[in-house]
């Protein structure tokens, strides 16, 4: 019988000895957490961005630039993070990212011009996008062993911490200086990466039974061909139609809602709440519907509901109608980028993740912008309707890759 929970040791001769390694449950949990912990400590710092440009005596135009310095971090070192993963394990690169994402979290509370707040930012998005690329290359190599497709549960676990974190710092706001939020956040980030490490660095990538092999057999390391690049590639694309939509929807939906509708402040903020919670919950169901349906099927189930849904949101007359839209769009947009970075892992290992995940937050750096231009240039709601032509591309571009990898979890 194929030992399909055996995990191998990263350390054999310094880790092992009496020490079990963590079975595939606790490390599911661990990853767990860390994705978790990752939405949470993202969304601290975005509540409290106002604060800090008040603090900065930025204007609008030189913050955005200094915000770039998050993107840009993420962006440059996606790719690197692939190779990191590849050299010394995604479980030891998590762990790393997570301590310096919680450490560089407080700076920008600490700087007084735009300048220096764009400089910091770079470190704080380097450790961001480096700890998004390793815990789903960690993912991946957990998946290919439990043989089953549980990635959208981690990111729906990222889901409800980043809506924990705004919470919270909407609850603190008022009462705590940017500084000693975003330092409390620091020693949090601390401690439960401290508590959580232990589980991966204990661990070695899980071993499904098609990659056991004998101990003296030569190791295959995953890497990517003309055609594996190619398959890729369509896989990233799929994850940027998503994340546009998701980037439109945090920085326009509001405006919609009030500008366009003339919803009240609370009921406009309310927009991105609704489409976020349904993003969430969808994640949670996320696996259910890959063992009914496929991975296909989900896809293209998924972007056809998504460009039905941001219709409805873009288009609808009255706040009612866009807000359904809006929580229709989430529950379909949910599984998208999940699937579509666990098919490129378990094409082509961590620089699989790394070129999906670079493709994929492209999308949300482009989706703002472009959103922007449309409406100066034509209408806002006829802007937003670009997140129901790439949700439609999604399913489109899902149903030409229906023939890559369907058989790998699930």
């Amino acid at each position: 019988m194929p030992q399909v929970n055996k995990i191998r040791s990263a350390r054999p001769g310094k880790l092992g000895g009496n020490t079990a390694p963590p079975s595939p449950a606790r490390l599911r949990a661990a990853l767990t957490v860390f994705f978790a912990l990752d939405g949470f400590l993202f969304a601290g710092w975005v509540v409290r961005i106002p604060a800090i440009k008040h603090q900065t005596g930025a204007s609008a135009s030189t913050l955005g630039l200094a915000l770039l310095g998050v993107s840009a971090g993420a962006v440059i070192t996606m790719m690197l993070t692939g190779r990191l993963c590849r050299r010394y394990g995604s479980h030891g690169v998590t762990v790393a990212c997570g301590v310096l994402l919680s450490l560089s979290i407080a700076l920008p509370a600490q700087m007084g011009s735009a300048l220096t707040l764009g400089l910091v930012l770079l470190l704080f998005g380097a450790a961001y996008g480096g700890l998004n690329v390793a815990m789903n290359s960690a993912a991946v190599d957990l998946i290919a062993a439990l043989r089953r497709p549980v990635m959208p549960s981690f990111h729906a676990a990222f889901s409800f911490g980043g809506m924990a974190g705004a919470g919270l710092g909407g609850l603190v706001a008022g009462s705590l200086s940017p500084a000693a939020h975003l330092f409390a956040l620091t020693g949090l980030g601390l401690v439960v990466t401290a508590a959580t490490a232990p589980a991966l660095l204990r661990a070695g990538p899980p071993a499904s039974p098609a990659q056991e092999r004998p101990a003296d057999a030569p190791q295959q390391p995953r890497g990517m061909g003309t055609h594996a690049r190619r398959i890729v590639i369509l896989f990233g694309v799929i994850a940027l139609c998503t994340a546009y939509g998701e980037g439109a929807l945090a920085e326009w939906g509001a405006l919609h809602l009030s500008q366009d509708l003339g919803a009240a402040p609370g009921l406009a903020a309310a927009g991105y709440s609704v489409f976020a919670l349904t993003m969430a919950i969808g994640r949670l169901t996320g696996t259910a519907l890959l063992e009914r349906f496929g991975q296909t099927r989900t896809l293209v189930a998924g972007g056809a509901t998504a460009a039905a849904g941001m219709l409805l949101g873009a288009l609808g007359p009255a706040v009612w109608l866009t807000l359904l839209g809006f929580a229709v769009a989430g529950l379909g947009l949910a599984n998208i980028f999940p699937v579509a970075v666990g098919r490129a892992g378990a094409l082509a290992g961590a620089g699989g993740v790394a070129a999906a995940s670079t493709l994929g937050y492209g999308g949300m750096l482009l989706g703002p912008p472009v959103i922007g231009f449309l409406a100066d240039w034509i209408s806002l709601p006829v802007a937003l309707t670009t997140v129901t032509l790439l949700a439609a591309t999604a399913a489109v571009l899902g149903w030409t890759a229906r023939n890559v990898g369907e058989h790998v979890n699930g």
